[in-house]
C-alpha cells in the first residue's frame, strides 16, 4: 500500500448549475486537499479521501460568492468544508471506471458515484512520477441541504437543482510528496 497526495497546484475542482434555466454558470473550489491509499496488490481495494475548503468557492463574481457561502447555501462558517471518502471502485483503474462513496455538504451525506478516467502517469522534470485522472459526476443540490431557489414569474427557477461536478487531480508519489513537504517549508519549486 503507498499514500498518493493530490498535487493541489495542479488539481481542481469545478461544478456547473444552470441559471434562469438559460444559461450554466460555473464556479470552482481553490483549495482541496487529500489523497488515495492505492493497494497495488489489488488496486480495486485502493481508497480515496478529499476536502475541499467551502469558502475558496469562486464564481467570479464577489456578490454572488458571497451569497453562496451564506446560510441560503454552504453555510462556510458553520460547514467550512466538503468531503468525499470512497466505498469502492468499479472497473480498472487504469483505464475508465467507477468511483462510489460517500459526499457530505454542510452536515448532510449522501452516495455518489463518479465517473473517473485515468489520465496516465508521467515524470516531471526533476524525476518524479506523477498520476493524473479525470472524474465527473452530478448531484442534487437539494439533498444536500443547498435548497434555497426562487421561482420565475414565467415559471421554473432560478437556480437549477442538478449540479455538474468535473475533477482533475494530479497526485505526487509517495517520493514527490516528502519532496514537496520538504521544499514547501524552504520556499518550493517552480510549477
Amino acid at each position: 500500500m503507498s499514500t498518493l497526495q493530490i498535487d493541489t497546484a495542479h488539481s481542481n475542482v469545478e461544478f456547473a448549475v444552470k441559471h434562469l434555466m438559460i444559461a450554466t454558470v460555473r464556479g470552482r473550489f481553490a483549495r482541496l486537499s487529500g489523497h488515495v491509499d492505492f493497494n497495488e496488490a489489488f488496486p480495486a481495494a485502493s481508497t480515496v479521501a478529499v476536502t475541499i475548503d467551502t469558502a475558496s468557492l469562486d464564481t467570479r463574481e464577489d456578490k454572488r460568492d458571497a451569497h453562496l457561502r451564506s446560510a441560503d447555501f454552504f453555510e462556510v462558517e458553520k460547514y467550512p468544508e466538503i468531503t468525499f471518502r470512497s466505498s469502492r471502485i468499479e472497473g480498472n483503474v487504469a483505464g475508465s471506471f467507477k468511483l462510489v462513496g460517500a459526499l457530505t455538504i454542510k452536515g448532510n451525506t449522501r452516495p455518489v458515484t463518479l465517473e473517473v478516467t485515468s489520465e496516465g502517469q508521467a515524470t516531471d522534470p526533476w524525476g518524479n512520477l506523477k498520476s493524473g485522472y479525470s472524474a465527473k459526476g452530478k448531484i442534487k443540490r437539494s439533498e444536500f441541504g443547498l435548497s434555497w431557489n426562487q421561482v420565475l414569474e414565467a415559471g421554473g427557477v432560478l437556480v437549477g437543482d442538478e449540479i455538474s461536478i468535473s475533477i482533475e487531480l494530479e497526485l505526487l508519489h509517495p517520493a514527490e510528496a516528502a519532496l514537496a513537504a520538504g521544499t514547501q517549508a524552504s520556499g518550493g519549486l517552480a510549477s
